[in-house]
Parts: structure tokens; sequence; C-alpha cells
């Protein structure tokens, strides 16, 4: 990679941070995307179960019955967590201007397993413990609290969003990196959440186009051939599926970096203004 793309060399906007969030996603898509296929097919490995011994996948939580769809979950959702910490890490080493090393990224991401999920614990437990109020409430009032709640609650979650990407990037532990994550965010939440939005927006208007456009490829090269169609169909949403983890980790690369570079120079600013102060 001729120029480095992590970090930015000054605060952004967020136009610009959308921008380098894209900048990211495309110089790394390539090379991330077999981390991301694999990462959708082992989250599949329950269903895929199923589909194997004749059962219908949409059984809900009944699935939870069965000791090896369990066991395919877990695993499945542990190899997961591998393989998307190998995105980022290998976005992060690539945008730095590092060539990519596969036995390094697994291992580390193989390593910092128990953290990630302890992080998603911590982070769903901070989010839920906001409504937990709404269990004493029945009806309208339930709503209308759930409502009034999540007002915090989405500024809890805006607030920790930086807590997967500071843990994988500086190897903090998962309460620090949630608390980094606060730290960096502190006085961003409406910057955020405009480019959480705007972000959200685009790749659903993506995922779309693209949906639409593959099904209509689909239907022509298979002649009306279902069998066609259904595998051509499946391959497509396995491959758009695995596009949003590079893309996700990207933003959060993006917005990692700028809100460093603001957070850092704004302390710099502090200690060397604290002599003459004094």
């Amino acid at each position: 990679m001729a120029n480095t793309l992590y970090p930015p060399p000054r605060p952004q906007s967020v136009g610009e941070i959308l921008d380098s969030a894209f900048r990211i996603f495309r110089a790394t898509l390539v090379q991330c995307l077999p981390y991301a296929i694999a990462a959708v097919i082992a989250g599949q490995l329950p269903n895929i179960y199923y589909l194997v011994s004749g059962r219908n996948m949409l059984q809900g939580l009944a699935g939870f019955r069965d000791p090896v769809w369990v066991t395919l979950y877990i695993l499945g959702y542990v190899i997961a967590i591998v393989l998307w910490s190998a995105v980022l890490l290998r976005q992060y080493a690539l945008s730095t201007g590092h060539p990519a090393e596969t036995s390094s990224e697994l291992s580390t991401a193989v390593r910092r397993v128990p953290a990630m999920a302890l992080l998603g614990i911590l982070t769903g437990c901070a989010v839920a413990v906001w409504f937990l109020p709404t269990l004493a409430l029945q009806g309208t009032a339930r709503l209308a609290t759930a409502l009034v709640l999540a007002i915090p609650a989405c500024y809890l979650v805006v607030a920790l969003s930086c807590g997967g990407a500071v843990l994988l990037v500086t190897g903090r532990g998962p309460l620090a990196s949630l608390v980094h994550s606060f730290r960096l965010t502190s006085g961003s939440f409406w910057r955020l959440t405009s480019i959480y939005t705007v972000a959200f927006v685009l790749l659903m208007v993506l995922y779309l186009v693209s949906g639409l456009l593959a099904g209509l490829v689909s239907v022509l090269l298979a002649h009306g051939d279902i069998a066609v169609i259904t595998a051509a169909t499946t391959v497509f949403v396995v491959i758009l599926s695995a596009v949003g983890t590079p893309f996700f980790w990207a933003l959060a690369l993006a917005v990692l970096g700028d809100l460093s570079v603001r957070k850092e120079g704004a302390d710099l600013a502090q200690r060397l203004s604290s002599p003459a102060a004094s």
C-alpha cells in the first residue's frame, strides 16, 4: 500500500471519516474477504447441521435442546469471533503500511477470543440494565418507559462502540477497552450518530441494489433452472453477508483513528499549556 490510511494526519469531518472508511474498505476487501466468508459459514454451522440431517432450520429455541446443535452453535460462534478479529487485525496492518501475516493474525485473534467474548457480554449487560425497570410494568406503561430508557441506552451504545476496535488494536482488556472507548467518544455523540447512520443507510442501499442485480443475473443465466437459481442466490448471499464485516471494521478503524487523533491532540495541547499556566 503506497500511503498509510491509519491513523489520519489530523482530526476529520464526518464526510472525511466516511471517506477514510471506504478507502480502508476498498484497499483491504480482497485480502479480508476469505476471513469474512469463512466467518459467515462458521456462523451457519448449526443450520448446515439441520439441513444435512433433514430437519427444519426454523425451529427457534428448540435447537437448544439438541446437544449437537448447541455444540456447533458455540463452536461456530467462537470460530466467527476469531475470523472477525482477524479481519480487523489484517485491515489495521495493511492500513498502517505493514504486510498481512495470516499466522500472526489468527494466533492473536485466538488469544483474544475470551476478551472479545467478555467485552460483548459487558456491553450487552451495560445496555440491557437500562431496560430492567420495564419488567415491573405492563402494557402501554412498559412501552412508554422502554422508549424513554432507549435514549440513554442508545447513548451508551455509541459511547462503547469503539470497544472492540480498541481491544484488538491496542491489546487492552475488555473493561479497559470499554472505558477507553467511553473516554474517546465523550462529546462526540451526535457526530458519531451521524456517521453510523449514514454508513448504515449506504450499506443497506448497496445490499438492495446488489441483491436486485444478482437476482436478475441469476434468473437470466439459469434459464429457469430453479436449482441453479437457488445455488447462485445462496453463493451471493454468503458473499454479500461477508462484505459487511470488512465494511464494519473499516468504519470502526476510521472512527477510532479520528477519535484517537482528536483526544491525543487535545491531551498534548493540555500538557504543553500546563507549564505556561503554572
